[in-house]
């Protein structure tokens, strides 16, 4: 029979071991306390203890945990009577932790080693939510039922559990859930994978030969609960407080630039940027009635050096990764010399100032790799030396190398990287951010970061060295750039996720590939998924995208939905204006959502991309409204890391249904005053439906086509009056608009006033027509559409903020 063995500390959280028990007497090894409580076969987890008070020097009784604490019987982990993992190994080490229902999972073994793979226990027709990593940089969804569906590098798994015998309600709900988030414990970090016996595993490694281990008692936090995105806010919550390595996004500082629209150089020019072409993209979108306000000059701008790539011979791809930066100025093709006679500016400083006088441009924003460049600094240059590089030749953990390999990783791994002493970093941080601010520069965008974890081998290991490079990074944002004006890039693994305390924004896919049409799909997906785990620390960036393009509109939908920044990479003259001008005001400002998009809790165990039948719906949250995109991501691209890529007979539509209850934390907005049903304002169709929560509505959408609802809660104004504002019709994310819905008035009339911002058409849920509109206190005529009562006015385009007041 077995048993368990458990420690009980008055003020320290029990950890127990899972092992056959034999003597009453006998102590588990890694346990702390003196107190060891043997726990013959019962569910000592939800039962009520005697502690013994050495202040009082008296017996208590003690409530160990609630009911909806994990339970231990007979080598199983349960919740509220669901099993989770079965055959839990007898190595493996359980500490709960107090008024929670959260648990650590850890494990010991006879031998010290820089990396291990513990066994924990089989987990198996539940379905699973996994975010793993697929390549070293960049983190993809994929849905199971078993623990061999667990993709190895797994980063956060989420289990639906529910009571044997019951099924998924009508939303697709079942109400109970179970997250596993592998963390960093001590200089050693973790991830989460499966094995063919459907055994859960995880692995733990510091990067580094000379750093070892035996036991890893707190790598993977387990946590349960009937809200997916409760339970996902809460554990991070609660890892927060225990590793005081990061911070949550809620508590960070935004830079200003999310709220503006922005161009990128990179899919533009690529590393051909320059002068000219950066005015030339400027200029046309400001022509077209969409300025950019924000602007990053990508990879190009730089000083570098590249051995790989000789002059005259043909290019072999790759050598890009191989070059190296020379000093931390600006290159020929942005400063001019004294004898050059070429288009170039004068200067970096030169350039940025003419740039955003010209352009109204408020935020200009420069690429940098976290070491310099993607071959970091050159060894021996007088403009590096100072910063003691060193070559040194990345190595790639075995669970990095278990997915999909990687070009610019492979490319890097055989030309070496110019790695500065970590002793410098802060000096290198801040002497390179000095020179950007000297120039006029607002921030930056820093990529290549997971870099860190293939070269720390004698560098005090990858947790460690990630620390002190990220500490040093923030340090120099916080003091030299006065808006938190960075946006991480590259740095999907836990190392950095879980030591960003100031970083605001980190990129949430894999790049935007224009060219290539089967993974625009897989773009959106993957983002919406990802935004669950690192929405919570990060505002999630989307990446640049053309609005001339087959799948503009599908990118640009998914931007209005995600509550993110809304940057294109257009060549200068190619641009939809048609799309853009959904998405952009004319003063250049966008209609962020509130939260990072996520996807609805009916399609978190569906795939959206391979699955041939479900639909992706995304949704958000504004002041006022709340909103909803739907997308068919079905047949157009196939997940990499699968065996079976080719999707058969995946129809020309599919169909699904929306409701008001795909928004999570609706009552943020629906307030007093609610009836309980919604005005749902189709962006396609223009039509507008009433719905309770309890209802829904059939979509049918064809491959790489899209819809974006607004949902506005219907109130009662004085008694008789049943109003919900929808907000500019003409932009994606309507309701984005509306920034405050208030009441005032005589007793024997009405007036609703809202407050907004943007030009087009605004639309309202209204039961009656209104008497009169006024718009910034002058009447204004207005349409009612008796058959579906819609309310419909025109805000002129010179209007930027508006204040609408209706009558009854």
């Amino acid at each position: 029979m077995a048993a368990m063995t458990m420690a009980v500390l008055q003020n320290h959280n029990p950890t127990f071991h899972v092992k056959p028990f034999s003597s009453p007497k006998r102590k588990a090894s890694h346990l702390s306390s003196s107190f060891l409580t043997p726990i013959h076969n019962q569910r000592f987890f939800s039962s009520r203890s005697l502690i013994f008070n050495r202040s009082t020097q008296k017996w208590r009784n003690y409530f160990m945990f609630l009911a909806a604490k994990p339970v231990v019987k007979d080598r199983t982990l349960s919740f509220q009577g669901n099993d989770l993992l079965t055959g839990l190994h007898e190595n493996v080490v359980v500490t709960p932790l107090k008024d929670t229902c959260g648990l650590f999972l850890g494990a010991t073994s006879t031998e010290n080693k820089s990396r291990h793979v513990f066994k924990l226990g089989v987990i198996q027709d539940l379905r699973l939510l996994c975010l793993f990593r697929f390549k070293l940089w960049w983190m993809i969804p994929r849905v199971g039922t078993s623990g061999s569906d667990v993709p190895v590098e797994t980063q956060m798994l989420l289990v639906e559990v529910r009571p044997e015998g019951s099924s998924v309600d009508a939303s697709g709900d079942s109400g109970s859930y179970v997250l596993f988030l592998p963390v960093l414990d001590g200089e050693f970090r973790s991830s989460l994978q499966g094995n063919s016996a459907n055994e859960l595993e995880f692995c733990v490694e510091s990067g580094d030969p000379a750093i070892v281990t035996s036991k890893s008692l707190k790598a993977v936090f387990v946590n349960y609960g009937d809200n997916p995105f409760d339970l996902v806010n809460e554990s991070m919550k609660i890892i927060e407080k225990q590793s005081s390595t990061f911070a949550l996004r809620e508590s960070k500082q935004m830079p200003g630039m999310l709220d503006w629209f922005g161009w990128c150089t990179w899919d533009a020019f690529y590393q051909d940027v320059n002068a000219q072409g950066i005015k030339d993209g400027l200029k046309s979108l400001f022509q077209g009635g969409t300025p950019a306000r924000f602007l990053i000059i990508d990879d190009g701008w730089q000083d570098t050096t590249n051995e790989f790539q000789k002059e005259g011979e043909e290019f072999v791809d790759g050598t890009q990764f191989g070059g190296r930066l020379v000093s931390l100025e600006e290159n020929s093709k942005f400063r001019r010399g004294n004898e050059d006679k070429s288009d170039a500016p004068t200067c970096l400083k030169s350039f940025v100032s003419d740039i955003k006088s010209s352009f109204g441009l408020k935020y200009v924003y420069v690429w940098h790799a976290l070491l310099g460049y993607w071959g970091g600094l050159v060894p021996d240059a007088e403009g590096t030396k100072k910063y003691s590089p060193q070559l040194r030749y990345p190595v790639q953990s075995p669970g990095n190398l278990a997915n999909k390999r990687d070009l610019a990783m492979d490319s890097m791994e055989k030309y070496g990287i110019g790695t500065l002493d970590p002793a410098t970093v802060t000096q290198f941080y801040d002497h390179l951010h000095k020179y950007l601010v000297s120039q006029g520069v607002d921030g930056v965008k820093v990529d290549v970061q997971n870099i860190l974890e293939t070269i720390a081998a004698g560098l005090g290991g990858r947790v460690s060295l990630t620390r002190q490079f990220q500490q040093a990074l923030e340090s120099s944002i916080a003091a030299n750039f006065e808006d938190n004006s960075i946006i991480c890039c590259m740095g999907q693994s836990t190392d950095t996720i879980y030591n960003s305390k100031r970083s605001a924004i980190t990129r949430a896919s894999d790049d935007y590939y224009p060219k290539n049409p089967t993974t625009q799909t897989l773009h959106i997906a993957a983002v919406s998924f990802n935004s669950i785990f690192l929405g919570e620390v990060f505002v999630p960036d989307w990446d640049m995208f053309y609005s001339l393009h087959d799948a503009a509109e599908f990118h640009a939908v998914a931007r209005a939905v995600g509550g993110c920044g809304v940057y294109v990479s257009d060549k200068p003259g190619h641009h939809d204006f048609n799309v853009l001008k959904k998405l952009v005001l004319p003063d250049g400002s966008v209609l962020r959502a509130k939260y990072p998009g996520r996807p609805s809790r009916d399609c978190l165990f569906t795939d959206p991309v391979m699955d041939g039948k479900s639909l992706l719906k995304i949704w958000n949250l504004n002041k006022c409204t709340g909103v909803i995109g739907i997308f068919n991501c079905q047949g157009a691209g196939s997940w990499p890391c699968i065996e079976h890529t080719v999707q058969q007979d995946v129809p020309s539509e599919i169909t699904g249904h929306v409701s008001p209850a795909d928004i999570e934390y609706f009552k943020e907005v629906s307030g007093k005053f609610w009836t309980g049903d919604s005005s749902v304002f189709s962006f396609n169709t223009g039509s507008l439906s009433r719905l309770s929560m309890e209802e829904s509505m059939n979509i049918t959408l064809g491959m790489l086509q899209c819809d974006i609802y607004t949902v506005s809660p219907i109130k009662v104004y004085n008694k008789r009056i049943e109003f919900a504002a929808i907000g500019l019709m003409n932009m994606y994310n309507s309701g984005g608009a509306v920034e405050s819905v208030d009441i005032f008035g005589e007793s024997s009339g009405c007036k609703i006033q809202i407050k907004g911002r943007g030009s087009g058409n605004f639309g309202a849920y209204s039961s009656v027509k209104p008497k009169s509109c006024k718009l910034n206190s002058e009447d204004k005529d207005f349409k009612f559409r008796e058959e579906d009562k819609l309310l419909d006015m025109v805000i002129p385009s010179t209007t930027s903020h508006w204040d609408l007041v209706i009558a009854y």
